[in-house]
């Protein structure tokens, strides 16, 4: 390796596998990495192996090409002349003339959140040969546009939770404004948008850019991050310099970074507090991508946003890891984390890759602040009646939950808890969870939606049941209503009678069903007989009663005696005339019911199907086939095979007995051992034992002893001793003189004076 070369972390490793790997079936992929993961290494590895190709690497910002250059350079490929470009989109686009016709085989872009505007898509119509690769921290935007019209797939690398747990990336402490904050009443009050869908910055700034709002940021600084070094996010550029101003008139290092900042001073002002001439940095936007400083020890957000990508990639400048850097303090000025949740949270990257999830924070403010807090500890007011700050987690119970994995899916689980609902887009419905779009929108009428399914009608005008990722579960002619019922039933009415449809094996009935639970088995009773909700489906004969249903934990047999008979063999010898007609449906078989044949030793049973299949079926397992009623081999013959099957349920059951016997002694003894302070009692004439205000030998003693280890010499009648447990059973009768109990687990019985026997103590 050549001196320089950046060794790939394993997990970069992975990722550029899985990118080679993608390109044997894809031209065009899309990586999400975290930031401070190292995504552009992972790009530099990747495109040394194929620099011979031809590279162009696209950015948006010039700061970003510069920072490619470098990392380019460390692998010992040429950016200037060589067969690797590195360009500004905007350089790009005008300077198409200026290629010379040079055709890039590899187009790597970076940030490529960004590559939806009409310039990236001319580089695609010009190079349409090119293999692409996208490379983001955040591959989401507000307006739910996906990027499937440029990359066919993401590849996304582990959450920023699992980086932290590993040590790739630093642990952080988070404060934020309280709820019923002054700061968050303003944050709350905004509501216009600019066109981008973002909060509108004329609007932030007219509301956050005044005195006492800066003084609350600088008193929030200098609390939780005195003496630090890190970077602010303001809303505008007058923002910006305003906070700088304030902080530098209490005596901090601060500057202000823009738009407006000439190239060479932003490149002299970043290097100033790389070398920790300047503690502060006030920038708007200017640091939210590309900008490694691994030393960063605050981030301050002063600036609200409802872009994810936005709040992941301003708290991600602070979470890069470096020597002697615990922890990262992130102050949350503006109560982003109840719109996003903590950065650990785990995001569903692919369904915002797809365009069916916003990369939005939820606005919603009846939604409880714990959802979004990921993490156990309690939000803790800070010190002082006028606080407007509290805790959200510490960097300590941060690692111990990424450690022990407490809580970390509450956001993810709150999120699928979300009810799936209708939307309605261009005169056709779709379906939604919360913000994700799981079903586009695709059908001409909308029914009824519950428990993950819906009734819709389809373009050619059938209806009929899809779930709610869109997927056809059943077609039920032409109604013109339906509706779900309590049971997974759905009732559709039309031209024709009502018919009510059983979603589990799609059986359809004039009657309306009820169902009927039979302990682990359901069974539909329509009129006067009972259904079973297989597949293949059973019907008894009218006018059951309960009497001829026997639930057991993992089947159900039915004495259905006017049922057709089903000529089977036994087991044990059971009377086939008696038990003929006995029906069992199983608890994890939705496809059939069978014919009982008997049960084993160990509970398990044997049962048959119509085809005469016989089947092993065992508690929480799938039933096994053993033998067929016409078998082709000795191996399939019931007669041979089932003295084999019973011997080794009994083998099971004594197995099971003997477990079980060992788990409740050992039950027993730890009982007795926890019993061993008891004390003798009185009560009237006799004498009993007690644990504080426990009974635990009644009083129906002679006389007693106090207890040694888990034994206690009892006395029944007068020189009549013998010795109990402490849970009362006996162990010595009580027929000796007088009993003394060793610690040792002997005891010496007197049987007449000067006449002794020593025993061993057993339970």
């Amino acid at each position: 390796m050549k001196k320089g070369i950046h060794q790939l972390r394993p997990y970069q490793q992975d990722i550029k596998r899985r990118v080679v790997a993608a390109w044997d079936s894809h031209r065009s992929v899309m990586v999400q990495m975290p930031t401070g993961t190292g995504k552009t290494h992972v790009l530099a590895a990747i495109i040394r192996e194929v620099a011979d190709e031809g590279v162009w690497i696209i950015a948006h910002r010039r700061e970003l090409v510069e920072q490619i250059e470098e990392t380019v350079a460390r692998y010992g490929m040429r950016t200037a002349g060589g067969r690797v470009r590195v360009m500004s989109i905007q350089w790009l686009s005008r300077h198409w003339d200026d290629m010379d016709g040079r055709r890039p085989g590899l187009i790597v872009i970076d940030e490529a959140h960004h590559a939806l505007a009409a310039t990236y898509k001319e580089l695609w119509s010009r190079h349409p040969e090119a293999r692409k690769l996208g490379m983001t921290a955040t591959p989401c935007r507000l307006n739910r546009m996906g990027f499937t019209d440029l990359f066919e797939v993401l590849i996304a690398s582990d959450g920023i939770a699992d980086f932290i747990r590993q040590g790739w990336l630093s642990a952080f402490d988070y404060v934020s404004i309280r709820p019923d904050s002054e700061d968050q009443r303003l944050v709350d009050s905004l509501s216009k948008r600019g066109a981008d869908g973002d909060f509108q910055v004329k609007e932030m700034n007219a509301v956050l850019n005044r005195k006492p709002e800066i003084g609350r940021l600088y008193e929030a600084l200098r609390q939780f991050a005195d003496g630090k070094k890190g970077i602010v996010y303001a809303v505008s550029i007058d923002h910006a310099r305003h906070i700088a101003d304030y902080y530098r008139q209490q005596g901090i290092s601060a500057e202000a970074i823009d738009s407006r900042t000439p190239p060479l001073t932003r490149k002299q002002l970043v290097e100033d507090f790389k070398q920790g001439k300047i503690q502060v940095l006030v920038n708007v936007d200017v640091f939210s991508e590309g900008f490694d400083c691994p030393d960063v020890e605050f981030v301050q957000l002063a600036r609200p946003t409802l872009s994810l990508a936005k709040y992941l990639q301003q708290v991600g400048r602070g979470l890069r890891r470096t020597d002697g850097k615990e922890a990262c303090m992130l102050i949350d000025n503006v109560g982003l984390y109840r719109l996003f949740g903590l950065p650990t949270i785990p995001r569903d990257w692919t369904a915002m890759f797809e365009g069916r999830l916003a990369g939005k924070g939820r606005t919603d403010r009846n939604i409880g602040t714990s959802a979004y807090m990921a993490m156990p500890s309690e939000r803790t007011a800070m010190p002082g009646e006028d606080s407007r700050l509290e805790w959200v987690v510490s960097h300590a119970d941060l690692l111990e939950c990424l450690e022990t994995g407490t809580h970390l899916h509450e956001k993810e689980s709150i999120r699928n808890q979300d009810k799936l609902k209708p939307f309605k887009k261009d005169g056709l419905w779709g379906l939604r969870r919360g913000q994700t779009i799981t079903a586009m929108a695709q059908y001409s009428e909308m029914f009824d939606v519950e428990d993950g399914l819906a009734a819709v009608r389809f373009e050619d005008y059938q209806t009929g049941i899809v779930d709610e990722s869109g997927n056809i579960r059943l077609k039920s002619g032409c109604h013109r209503r339906m509706k779900f019922l309590e049971g997974h039933i759905v009732a559709a009415s039309g031209k024709h009678p009502d018919i009510y449809i059983d979603l589990k094996n799609g059986k359809q009935y004039l009657e309306k069903p009820h169902v009927v639970r039979f302990g682990a088995i359901e069974m539909l009773k329509v009129g006067r007989a009972f259904f079973s909700r297989t597949t293949h489906a059973y019907q008894s004969c009218p006018d059951l009663n309960r009497l001829d249903f026997v639930a057991r934990d993992f089947y159900l047999r039915i004495y259905d005696h006017r049922s057709p008979a089903f000529a089977h063999k036994y087991v044990d010898g059971m009377d086939s005339f008696i038990h003929r007609e006995c029906v069992c449906i199983l608890a994890n078989d939705a496809t059939d019911f069978y014919y009982f044949c008997g049960h084993l030793a160990d509970g398990s049973i044997v049962v048959v199907d119509g085809k005469g299949l016989y089947y092993l079926v065992e508690e929480g397992r799938e039933k096994r086939f053993v033998a067929r009623e016409n078998p082709a081999t000795e191996e399939e013959d019931f007669c041979v095979v089932m003295p084999r099957l019973e011997a080794e349920a009994r083998f099971r059951a004594e197995q099971t007995r003997k477990a079980n016997s060992r788990k409740q002694e050992q039950k027993r003894q730890e009982r007795l051992a926890r019993l061993q302070h008891a004390v003798p009692f009185r009560s009237g004439t006799k004498w009993g034992l007690k644990l504080g205000d426990r009974i635990i030998v009644p009083p129906i003693y002679h006389s007693i002893q106090t207890p040694v280890g888990i034994y206690c010499a009892v006395e029944t009648n007068p020189r009549q001793w013998g010795i109990i447990m402490l849970d009362g059973q006996v162990v010595v009768e009580a027929r000796y003189m007088n009993v003394k109990i060793s610690d040792n687990g002997t005891a010496s019985l007197t049987i007449i004076p000067g006449k002794t026997r020593i025993v061993h103590l057993k339970a």
